[in-house]
């Protein structure tokens, strides 16, 4: 399958920078997109077309270049919006979760009232690498026995194997672009 005209234009306003936060990374920077008044717009309405279809009750986004764009999409589709946080971050009581990124380990946390039993809720983030985060927020909402109906993000790597891992655990996921490792 071909990319579509919107996946190509989305993907030629990220900046890709080399070796960066350490050698051998290749980080996708989504802040050029964010820059673009037009590529952000097509990102989000994107996003809210789908979400449209999946009958979402909230909108969750993870720590923090997610929070801009779930922050955006929460507001056009009227619904509510959870942070997904860094561990040490939210000021209510919290439980947690630890995963594995690409280059290391980190803890996420969202306040245990964060949803409600049965809510149905898509988890955004910038980009899917390892999938770890959207693995450990998803867990995080399943503990609160919430429903994720997925995942999306403006970029997935599945050179990475994230979106895969997603997918075998049962989650929907919709990346509007995508990176090979050699980009």
């Amino acid at each position: 399958m071909s990319p579509s005209p919107s996946a190509s234009y989305l993907k030629s306003k990220v900046r890709t920078v080399r070796d960066w936060p350490k050698p051998g990374i290749n980080f996708r920077d989504v802040t050029t997109l964010f820059q673009d008044p037009e590529a952000f717009r097509i990102a989000i309405e994107a996003f809210a077309l789908d979400s449209a279809r999946n009958h979402i009750d909230l909108v969750a986004a993870v720590d923090a270049r997610g929070f801009i764009i779930g922050g955006a999409l929460a507001y056009q589709l009227h619904k509510p919006f959870v942070l997904v946080r860094k561990k040490g971050k939210l000021p209510h009581r919290t439980i947690s979760e630890d995963y594995a990124l690409e280059y290391g380990t980190a803890t996420v946390e969202i306040h245990a009232d964060a949803c409600k039993p049965g809510d149905r809720i898509l988890i955004v983030d910038d980009l899917i690498a390892t999938g770890g985060t959207l693995l450990a927020a998803a867990k995080l909402f399943r503990m609160l026995r919430g429903e994720v109906v997925g995942v999306a993000a403006i970029i997935d790597l599945p050179d990475l194997g994230g979106s895969q891992k997603l997918r075998a655990e049962g989650l929907a996921v919709h990346a509007l672009s995508e990176f090979s490792e050699t980009e």
